[in-house]
């Protein structure tokens, strides 16, 4: 008796790593640089980072007074809209939960704008910034974050595709409503969770 012919048979099935979002694949030791603008040269010792709007006390950190704080590290995986993640990964910086401590949030306060030394801008639901979400991130894997990846300073989001994760961050101002930034007026989705596949308006 013989069996079924090769042409029977397609490629072998393999196990996805469960820690890839639905649409994604493992760059691996890659990280691709995708940007919209020029890349800035910032200057640390003339770098800020402010927290205002719906506050009751608006907060401006220099380089020095951030690099103070109690520092914090984020291990684990990133996603980028254009399909790939990066796992596995690891960013030092401070959370944001002690910035906001500083700045109080007003109860009215649910979203949150944030805005680059280039001017790009990114909304977000305050939720997504608070309870150990987030962080203002200028180390990876060690090493100063490089200029093309947001160095020396970039927010960091991790659980929602990378864009929200603004390079060369310095001014978060909270709201009582949303607004769309460079990016969701763009077409991008509002939120932008990886693992709902919030790529685009209407997604």
């Amino acid at each position: 008796m013989t069996g079924p012919t090769r042409g029977f048979f397609g490629r072998t099935r393999t196990e996805r790593d469960p820690r890839l979002p639905p649409g994604q694949y493992d760059t691996g030791s890659g990280w691709p640089v995708l940007t919209a603008e020029v890349t800035p040269h910032l200057d640390p010792q003339k770098w800020t980072f402010t927290i205002d709007g719906l506050v009751e006390n608006p907060t401006t950190w220099t380089w020095d007074e951030m690099h103070a704080l109690p520092q914090s590290e984020y291990q684990g995986d990133i996603h980028c809209v254009t399909t790939w993640s990066k796992l596995a990964t690891s960013f030092g910086g401070v959370s944001l939960d002690g910035l906001l401590a500083t700045a109080r949030p007003l109860p009215e306060a649910s979203f949150v704008m944030a805005t680059s030394t280039t001017k790009y801008t990114t909304n977000l639901p305050l939720a997504d910034i608070q309870d150990g979400k987030a962080w203002v991130a200028w180390s990876h894997e060690g090493k100063a974050l490089t200029r093309e990846h947001g160095g020396p300073v970039r927010l960091l989001v991790p659980h929602l595709y990378f864009w929200k994760s603004a390079k060369w961050v310095t001014r978060l101002t909270l709201m009582d409503h949303d607004e769309p930034g460079f990016w969701e007026r763009n077409g991008y989705h509002d939120r932008g969770d990886p693992w709902a596949e919030q790529r685009y308006q209407g997604d």
